[in-house]
C-alpha cells in the first residue's frame, strides 16, 4: 500500500519526496483511516502507545509590540482580553503544582512581549528555580526573542526547554507579521540549543498558506532539528486580522499531523493550540499521529476539560508518559 511505502521510507530515515508529502495533504478523504495507519506505525516505532501531557501558563498577557495577525495579545490587535504584567514567582509555582496534580509532565511558561526584560527574566528564573527543587517537572519557557546572557541564564536556572515557533513559511511570514522576521525566529531556536536548552518549535496551520508551504514548513522543523514540534491550528479570534479565517476542515488536520510524523518521525508531534475547535469530533485520530497534546486551557482561549482528555487517552487504550528527568 502507497501509505505504508511512506511509513517505511520514514522509518528509514529517508526524506520523503515534495511530491510525496502533498500527496499526504492531498489525499482523498477516503484514504484518511490507511493514511493514519501507516502514520501510527512511525509514532509507534519510536514512542509506543504513549503520550505526553503538557500544561500552559499563561505567564503575562497582552502589552505585546508585535504585530503577529493570529494573537490576540497583539499592538493591534482588538479581541477584549484580560492583560497583566508577568505574574509573581509564587503564582508561576503554583500553576507547576497544578500541572503536577493533571498528570503533565512539562509545564510552559509562557510571557507575551518581543522578550523579557532582565527584572520578568529574574522572576521566571526565581520560579523555576523553586519548582525544579520541589518538583520532577520539566519545564519550557516561551519568552520571545533573547539574549546569550539570558538563555544561559534560564538554562542554569534549570529550564529544560525553550519555545519559539516559526508559525508559517518563509513565503507567508510577511503577511503575517512585520515586527520581526522569519530569521529572527531561527535565530532563536538556535540560540537556546547553544544554551543547551531542547529546542522546541512549530507551526500555526491555516494561516493562507498553500500546501507547497505546509510541506516547506514540515522540511524547516526537520532542518531545524526542533526536538519538540507544537502543531497549532488557527483558532481565529475575534478583534484579531485573522478573526473569521476559516481554512481548515477536521480531515486537514489529520493529514497535517501525519506529513509532520513521516517528516519528523522521531520527533515529539504536539496537538497544540487551536485542537479543539479543528478537530472537533475527530480529536482523538489525532494522536495516531501526534504523541503529545496539550491540557487545559491556553493563552487567552479555552481549551476542554482535562478530565475529559484523560478519558479520551483511556478509550485509545493509551498510556501517559511519566516525567523522567
Amino acid at each position: 500500500m502507497y501509505w505504508n511505502r511512506l511509513a517505511d521510507k520514514s522509518l528509514a530515515g529517508e526524506l520523503l519526496t515534495e511530491e510525496e508529502a502533498l500527496s499526504v495533504l492531498q489525499a482523498d478523504d477516503d484514504e484518511l483511516l490507511p493514511l493514519l495507519h501507516a502514520a501510527f506505525r512511525v509514532r509507534t516505532y519510536y514512542y509506543g502507545r504513549k503520550v505526553k501531557l503538557n500544561l500552559i501558563i499563561n505567564a503575562k498577557s497582552g502589552l505585546c509590540p508585535e504585530d503577529c495577525g493570529y494573537c490576540s495579545q497583539s499592538i493591534i490587535s482588538k479581541a477584549p482580553i484580560t492583560k497583566y504584567p508577568l505574574l509573581e514567582k509564587e503564582v508561576l509555582v503554583e500553576g507547576a503544582r497544578k500541572a503536577m496534580s493533571m498528570e503533565a509532565g512539562t509545564y510552559c511558561i509562557v510571557a507575551s512581549g518581543r522578550g523579557p526584560t532582565n527584572r520578568e527574566l529574574d522572576q521566571v528564573v526565581a520560579a523555576v528555580q523553586t519548582i525544579k527543587a520541589e518538583m520532577p517537572m520539566k519545564i519550557c519557557a516561551c519568552l520571545g526573542i533573547l539574549t546569550d546572557e539570558q538563555a544561559a541564564r534560564l538554562r542554569e536556572a534549570g529550564v529544560d526547554r525553550y519555545n519559539h515557533n516559526l508559525n508559517t513559511s518563509t513565503s507567508n511570514f510577511s503577511r503575517i507579521t512585520t515586527t520581526h522576521t522569519y530569521e529572527d525566529r531561527v535565530k532563536t531556536v538556535e540560540q537556546a540549543k547553544l544554551a543547551g536548552m531542547s529546542p522546541c518549535s512549530g507551526i500555526i496551520a491555516g494561516m493562507g498558506e498553500s500546501d507547497e508551504e505546509l510541506v516547506q514548513m514540515a522540511y524547516a522543523l526537520r532542518e531545524l532539528d526542533a526536538d519538540s514540534i507544537p502543531v497549532n491550528f488557527l483558532n481565529p479570534i475575534p478583534g484579531t486580522p485573522l478573526a473569521g479565517y476559516r481554512q481548515l476542515t477536521p480531515r486537514k488536520c489529520l493529514k497535517v499531523l501525519a506529513l509532520m510524523r513521516f517528516i519528523c518521525p522521531r520527533k515529539e508531534i504536539r496537538i497544540a493550540g487551536g485542537r479543539e475547535v479543528n478537530l472537533r469530533s475527530l480529536q482523538p485520530l489525532g494522536l495516531y499521529a501526534a504523541n503529545s497534546i496539550f491540557l487545559g486551557d491556553y493563552l487567552t482561549t479555552e481549551g476542554q476539560d482535562s478530565s475529559d482528555d484523560h478519558h479520551m487517552l483511556e478509550d485509545l487504550g493509551f498510556e501517559v508518559e511519566r516525567c523522567a528527568l
